[in-house]
């Protein structure tokens, strides 16, 4: 018996699905890939990233705090221009003179010009300037006593210069950047108004010691003024003690001013 001898006995056989003859016999199908390959371990596309999400988070809280800033900024113009029609719609001109009511020199309307929030402490800031106003011209009476009791002319002149400049001064310098600074919201002007207002500060406090430095103290009615007259003319002594006094209360005052106004322009901007 002749048996046919196939020369590749690893090569699939063909298998015709539509022959009629018996099963066909198992062919070797190819095995499936293995885990492994389909897995593609060591690909590229396996390598983890990481996205850095704290940066992400910051980029967007400084965007909504750059939104926030903006809105702010747009809402006070809005509220500026609203008072600033407001007043020439009712016909007062920014500027007229109505204070004092019996002399009017300078123009001041806080109830009217002045936001509600911020009144009481430009009410404050008035006071403070109409002590050191008080405390200028008492000390020209003071010395003028001292004058009398022969104290010489040149401390009653320096009294008097310190009046007619520190009145005027005062006010120009940081009273009225305040009140516009109060009334338009001005960082310019609240920066004028600190740089000034701590002269004004060093001021009192240098005119409630008194050293004898200018005329021997006597133009200013401080403590060590005070002391130099009162051996001599009790009297004189008195009036330089009230001004003293005087001046320790606005030097106090204006301090406390300083502070509130501090806290307010940090608390707005």
């Amino acid at each position: 018996m002749n048996r046919h001898h196939d020369p590749n006995p690893f090569e699939e056989e063909e298998v015709n699905p539509f022959s009629n003859g018996g099963a066909a016999p198992a062919s070797k199908s190819r095995s499936p890939p293995l885990a492994s390959e389909s897995l593609g371990f060591g690909q590229r596309h396996d390598a983890t990233v990481d996205i850095p999400l704290d940066t992400t988070n910051d980029s967007k809280k400084k965007g909504q705090e750059l939104a926030a800033w903006e809105a702010d900024l747009k809402r006070r113009e809005k509220e500026i221009k609203r008072r600033e029609e407001a007043v020439s719609n009712a016909g007062v001109p920014v500027d007229d003179k109505n204070w004092p009511p019996f002399f009017p020199i300078i123009h001041h309307d806080i109830s009217n010009e002045i936001p509600v929030h911020a009144q009481r402490l430009q009410y404050l800031a008035f006071a403070s300037w109409l002590g050191i106003v008080l405390c200028l011209v008492f000390n020209v009476v003071a010395v003028i006593v001292c004058w009398i009791r022969g104290g010489g002319v040149k401390i009653f002149f320096l009294s008097v210069i310190y009046a007619l400049l520190g009145v005027p001064l005062s006010y120009v310098l940081w009273y009225r950047p305040l009140y516009r600074a109060m009334r338009t919201d001005s960082a310019l002007k609240f920066g004028w108004f600190f740089m000034f207002y701590m002269l004004h500060i060093v001021f009192c406090i240098f005119a409630a010691i008194a050293p004898p430095i200018v005329f021997h103290g006597k133009s200013l009615t401080g403590i060590l003024a005070a002391i130099d007259v009162f051996s001599d003319h009790v009297l004189v002594g008195i009036f330089y003690l009230v001004g003293f006094g005087l001046f320790c209360l606005e030097s106090l005052l204006s301090l406390w001013v300083l502070q509130k106004i501090y806290m307010y322009f940090r608390g707005n901007k």
